[in-house]
């Protein structure tokens, strides 16, 4: 029976992520799904919640991405969720899970989580920028806003979100190396720990090879 809502939620999910940018298209979320049920497996979360709520965590990120920031894909995905979940006869209480687990994944919207259930999918969906997959993804949206390959002075006060400045390293400085202490669970900053040193080395050793040192 849970499998076979979670697969019906699973289809109606992909279908807003056609068109999808590379960085937030659905191979993303099949990676913050399994990095969910790791973590939640180990902090005895509810995986049938949790699957669910990774599966609908970002269904209007693609808005978000139109429309440059300015709608919270988070709150807006939330109330698309509750749509969705309204369909399948589910207790309100793990509705009301599922949806505050996505109301709760966005570190911007201030809504903390409160479940475990939410912690892990935040802690998933935040690893899943770190690392060498949050290098990849880094340089991708770099690419598709058209910002330069790099600069190893940037000027991260004076320069803006969705420039030419916005570049992978950019990104880096101003929210990627921060993630590392905003991970809750036990788990996720095991995870954390050691994508965040592989970033360091790796911005580290493309400022030398860009400077002509290596």
């Amino acid at each position: 029976m849970k499998k076979n809502i979670i697969l019906k939620i699973e289809k109606e999910a992909k279908k807003y992520f056609k068109g999808a940018d590379g960085c937030h298209d659905f191979s993303h979320i099949e990676r913050v799904r399994n990095l969910a049920l790791r973590i939640g497996k180990k902090e005895k979360a509810d995986l049938f919640v949790l699957e669910i709520a990774a599966l609908l965590h970002d269904i209007k990120k693609k808005e978000e991405m139109k429309f440059k920031g300015l709608i919270c894909h988070a709150e807006h995905g939330a109330k698309a969720a509750r749509k969705i979940l309204d369909k399948y006869n589910l207790d309100k209480k793990t509705i009301e899970n599922i949806v505050h687990s996505i109301e709760a994944h966005r570190y911007r919207n201030n809504i903390f989580p409160n479940t475990i259930e939410a912690k892990a999918l935040f802690d998933a969906d935040k690893l899943d920028s770190i690392g060498a997959v949050g290098i990849g993804r880094d340089f991708l949206f770099a690419g598709e806003i058209g910002a330069k390959f790099h600069d190893p002075n940037v000027n991260i006060k004076k320069t803006k979100e969705y420039s030419k400045d916005d570049t992978a390293y950019r990104e880096f400085l101003v929210k990627l190396s921060k993630i590392k202490s905003q991970i809750i669970t036990k788990e996720g900053k095991r995870i954390a720990k050691e994508r965040h040193g592989y970033m360091v080395e790796f911005f580290n050793r493309l400022n030398k090879e860009v400077n002509g040192i290596l």
